[in-house]
């Protein structure tokens, strides 16, 4: 006796539906950025100032991106495979960035910097505020708690008893760490960074407060785009809009890339 096919329920279809709707409002959302962006995409070469937003948003994501992943896999290591104190307050302390407006962190960095301890650093030539030096900081504030997040994950997926084994065999904590735990953590890690180095493309809100937006200083590109658009430039505005959005592309089909092949090698020690 043939068995029928099992036809769609109801909650099914809402869900479908539900969908649809979704994906076609970022659809739109998108498509509407190309196709009025693209007009001005010849600006990206001909405008000395979005080409500066452009190199110092790579150089400035670049930089936090490496200082954000050396800082975290260690801190990330220490709340899970540790029995550091008070670690359940600091991981609770390390993710409440996590649930803060951009501009809050940015307008506590400012009190921050702008305090005797800024004045200080000013005089040995590290210039926080309204610096570019300020725009790398807002970044790493911004994206470590993100990444340290990550990061744990991924050290929690990794079998605790292959590194038993690594220790039964003679390896130090260290060697352990270095053998097993990071070769089974990296692709997730990687995706990390490219996860990192895209949201500080396009931080804005902490970078504003602590940094301001000077044209041809301070301005990334989100601050490329809000400076011209107060300003009326079109075309300028628009440019900066098309480069972040391939970027943000380019990282979103690596980190689903790299995704995709961390399910074959989580088991596999190398």
């Amino acid at each position: 006796m043939k068995k029928k096919p099992l036809r769609s329920s109801m909650f099914d279809k809402f869900t479908i539906a539900v969908a649809f709707f979704v994906i076609t409002i970022i659809f739109i959302t998108v498509m509407t950025i190309i196709i009025k962006g693209f007009p001005y995409i010849g600006w990206t070469f001909r405008s000395q100032e979005v080409i500066f937003a452009i190199k110092l948003s790579l150089y400035t994501a670049s930089v936090s991106t490496v200082i954000c992943i050396i800082l975290a896999v260690p801190t990330a290591y220490a709340l899970i495979k540790t029995n550091m104190p008070l670690k359940r307050f600091s991981q609770v302390l390390l993710e409440l960035p996590l649930s803060l407006p951009y501009l809050v962190i940015g307008l506590s960095l400012l009190l921050i910097f702008s305090s005797d301890l800024g004045k200080w650093l000013n005089t040995i030539g590290f210039k926080v505020v309204f610096s570019q030096k300020g725009i790398i900081i807002a970044h790493i504030f911004v994206n470590l708690p993100f990444v340290i997040r990550i990061v744990k994950t991924a050290f929690q997926e990794v079998d605790v008893r292959l590194e038993f084994i690594a220790r039964m065999l003679g390896a130090t904590k260290a060697q352990s760490f270095w053998t097993v735990t990071m070769p089974l953590s990296k692709n997730t890690i990687i995706g990390a960074i490219i996860l990192a180095w895209s949201r500080a493309l396009g931080e804005f809100g902490a970078t504003l407060m602590l940094v301001g937006t000077t044209r041809m200083k301070t301005e990334t590109l989100p601050a490329s785009i809000y400076l011209n658009m107060a300003t009326g430039d079109m075309g300028a505005a628009m440019a900066s809009a098309v480069i972040l959005l391939l970027i943000s592309a380019i990282s979103l089909f690596l980190f689903n890339s790299l995704n995709r092949n961390s399910e074959g090698n989580r088991i596999k020690l190398y």
